[in-house]
């Protein structure tokens, strides 16, 4: 009877995403594409969950599960990386922006990042406005700080070098930095607010 459950699970091989629960670590192993947080066995990069019985004799009479077989792998953002990232929506204590290259690297599947208010700059967290931080649309730089809760990775701008690195005004020109604050519409001299990476 577990067998045939267990040929099921593998077979099926549902397609699961970074951060997606694959089952409980008291009864799964993690194998590779998979990684053990607390209790729970999470998947590490996309593609489809598959269960291995334990080998015959094994100490650890776990299955293992795994996830393998997606061929568009690419880049996938770890903590510590420097993605560039494209702002999707702006809200009152986080923006969210969708991860375009990860390390120099393109990626090939879709991510999704979060800048929470108190990972925005290193300064006067407290005052923190987001909205005049960054605006949908907004190219940011930014580093990888860890993989968050609903398949979002948590994203810091609190590094100079960090930032909205291109940005459109509201008229469709281009915003060039002229502080670490401010950026000017190349169109009509108006000054927008951002949290402005350095420019190298």
């Amino acid at each position: 009877m577990a067998a045939t459950a267990m040929d099921h699970d593998g077979g099926g091989g549902d397609v699961v995403t970074p951060g997606e629960l694959l089952g409980n670590s008291l009864t799964l192993a993690a194998g590779r594409g998979a990684y053990a947080d607390g209790r729970s066995v999470r998947a590490s990069v996309t593609g489809r969950r598959r269960i291995v019985p334990p080998a015959p004799g094994s100490d650890d009479q776990r299955s293992t599960v795994e996830v393998v077989g997606h061929k568009a792998h690419g880049a996938v953002p770890q903590p510590g990386s420097v993605v560039i990232a494209r702002v999707t929506k702006v809200m009152a204590r986080m923006a969210s922006a969708d991860i375009m290259c990860v390390d120099s690297k393109a990626i090939k599947e879709k991510f999704t990042g979060m800048i929470r208010q108190q990972d925005v700059r290193a300064t006067e967290i407290d005052k923190v406005d987001m909205y005049q931080s960054y605006r949908p649309g907004d190219i940011v730089k930014a580093m990888v700080l860890s993989l968050g809760d609903a398949r979002a990775y948590y994203l810091s701008t609190a590094k100079n070098e960090l930032g909205v690195v291109s940005a459109q005004s509201i008229a469709g020109g281009t915003l060039v930095p002229i502080s670490w604050t401010e950026m000017q519409c190349d169109l009509t001299g108006q000054i927008e607010q951002r949290k402005v990476a350095k420019v190298e």
